[in-house]
């Protein structure tokens, strides 16, 4: 494989997020594509059995095996390492197995972890099954009160677990904040940045430790296929999530990456666009009197904070109907253009209803606690033009008699 600028630090860390984007880890075979290459195998030869071994004992660099390494996975790694501004970042196989290695591969039985009340139900769900049977406790507290984070702390805690903004009450956590307080305290902070990507948001530049995303989402953008990343230092990435991740094998296929790759080209253009859209679409269900959570908005309470640590809020933004499930649902039900899915980050707008679908597993009271409401709607929206959406969503709210 022939290397290209887009695996030089020195210079990748210059280029702008845009250009990031299109350029950074690109590899050029002997055939020199301009597309990157997809590398559809499991397996590689070699020319002699020493060369077999010293990469097996990590003496000589190059590819094992596609568990280990893939030349098309290396290229995406290298390409968001790049736009997030870690030293490292590895892929998974989707956007749960990112945030389930980012724990497991650093937590042992009878470690603490201090997590955001707001989350996706799946985290809810892996804090409270899965690290629970291995020994490993959690507080839940309310991501947004600064205070709650220090009083949470215990001797045993090991790592802060959040998501920013949160899905779906779109809940801010103040990023420079809390993972100050993290390292102030030896304390490995995670954020689930999937929400806003690297487009919108860089939490290594307020302190995080750990980046982790669903790339499912904004980073693919056409709803095609799934995958996971997490970024990091590189001594975090060696030592912690390489190990772990080589030997229970949460990897991300060549094919998703090379799909994850060109969705990437175009990240920025539809990050950018698509918050733009949202934030009209937001003002029209706000002045039809709902109550709507979206940070770029003045009514959303940390509206301030978002302006501090992202540069746009995102294609994704919640409202109440009010009545609760079925006038909800019956607006779901009459909308024409926009769609009815679980699914976010899609070039498409879709529209669900959390406590139903992404939510359903954490049950009454944990969605009670969460702020996960009957009337609630989660939409996200996408490249259509925002007029036809308007349109859209005021002949539901007549139909539904909202």
């Amino acid at each position: 494989m022939k290397k290209t600028t887009g695996t030089d630090r020195s210079i990748t860390s210059k280029w702008r997020p845009a250009t990031q984007a299109v350029r950074a880890g690109t590899w050029r075979s002997e055939q020199g594509e301009t597309s990157e290459a997809l590398f559809l195998t499991s397996g590689y030869t070699y020319d002699d059995a020493e060369t077999v071994a010293a990469r097996f004992a990590g003496e000589q660099s190059g590819m094992q095996y596609s568990r280990f390494k893939n030349p098309t996975v290396e290229m995406l790694q290298e390409r968001i390492a790049a736009m997030e501004g870690a030293e490292a970042c590895l892929v998974q196989a989707s956007g749960m197995a990112a945030m389930t290695s980012s724990l497991l591969c650093m937590l042992s039985a009878g470690d603490h972890v201090v997590a955001g009340r707001a989350a996706f139900g799946s985290c809810r769900w892996i804090l409270n099954n899965v690290l629970e049977r291995f020994g490993i406790t959690h507080t839940a507290i309310d991501g947004t009160d600064n205070a709650a984070w220090e009083a949470a702390i215990q001797p045993n805690t090991k790592a802060f677990f959040f998501e920013t903004p949160a899905n779906p009450t779109m809940d801010l956590v103040d990023l420079e904040f809390v993972c100050g307080l993290a390292r102030s305290k030896g304390i490995t902070s995670i954020v689930d940045n999937a929400f806003a990507t690297p487009v919108l948001q860089r939490p290594l530049d307020f302190g995080a430790d750990v980046v982790a995303y669903s790339a499912t989402k904004l980073m693919d953008g056409q709803g095609r296929v799934m995958a996971g990343a997490v970024c990091a230092s590189q001594q975090w990435i060696e030592e912690k999530l390489s190990p772990f991740q080589r030997n229970t094998g949460p990897i991300c296929a060549p094919f998703n990456a090379w799909v994850i790759m060109k969705g990437l080209e175009t990240l920025d253009l539809r990050a950018r666009h698509q918050s733009e859209s949202a934030l009209a679409v937001a003002r029209f269900v706000e002045d039809r009197g709902l109550r709507v959570l979206h940070p770029w908005l003045p009514s959303h309470p940390q509206h301030n904070l978002a302006h501090r640590q992202m540069n746009a809020a995102g294609p994704i933004f919640s409202f109440f109907v009010p009545g609760g499930r079925g006038p909800a649902m019956a607006v779901c039900n009459a909308c024409d253009l926009i769609d009815i899915s679980n699914n976010i980050g899609d070039s498409k707008s879709l529209i669900c209803h959390p406590a139903t679908t992404t939510h359903h597993n954490m049950g009454p009271e944990g969605r009670a606690e969460a702020g996960i409401g009957e009337g609630m709607l989660r939409i996200n929206i996408g490249l259509e033009d925002p007029l036809d959406l308007i349109e859209d969503l005021a002949q539901a709210f007549d139909r539904a008699g909202v």
